[in-house]
């Protein structure tokens, strides 16, 4: 399993919980970003930086991605092109997108979206907060305890 981080608007305060991980069971990942970040210095650890605009980090990570790889994402159309694959995905606050859920995700997304497009004000995200962060590791430490082999 290689694990794939969408790097655009990856939240700081997961930084080190997802670095602590990688290191802790040698995980192969690759950070996909159009900026530089930076969750720490590792051999196991790869950052790829593509051109700036729409979708040339997802597109690069569902490029490489191959069944049974992670995904880590807020970007649900990126998740659905994921579980496509046969891969996994995990939010940022925690959840496992699955072939049961992620349509329904995307099609929220998608309606959103077009509530938006015609000219209505909406609510963005709620804010992140130290619970999104607490279920975020716990999400990955049982992932990675189902998954990953070693």
């Amino acid at each position: 399993m290689i694990l794939y981080l969408d790097g655009d608007a990856f939240p700081n305060p997961l930084k080190a919980i997802l670095f602590r991980a990688i290191e802790r069971l040698a995980i192969e990942t690759f950070v996909i970003a159009n900026k530089q970040i930076d969750i720490g210095q590792s051999k196991n650890i790869t950052y790829i930086l593509v051109r700036s605009g729409p979708d040339e980090a997802d597109n690069r990570i569902v490029e490489m991605l191959k069944e049974g790889d992670l995904v880590i994402t807020a970007d649900i159309p990126l998740a659905d092109r994921a579980i496509t694959k046969k891969a996994y995905a995990i939010n940022h606050r925690g959840e496992l997108y699955t072939t049961v859920n992620i349509k329904n995700r995307l099609a929220m997304r998608n309606l959103m979206q077009e509530i938006r497009d015609s000219g209505m004000p909406t609510k963005g995200p709620a804010p992140f907060t130290q619970k999104d962060a607490h279920e975020f590791a716990n999400q990955l430490s049982k992932f990675l305890t189902k998954y990953k082999k070693v």
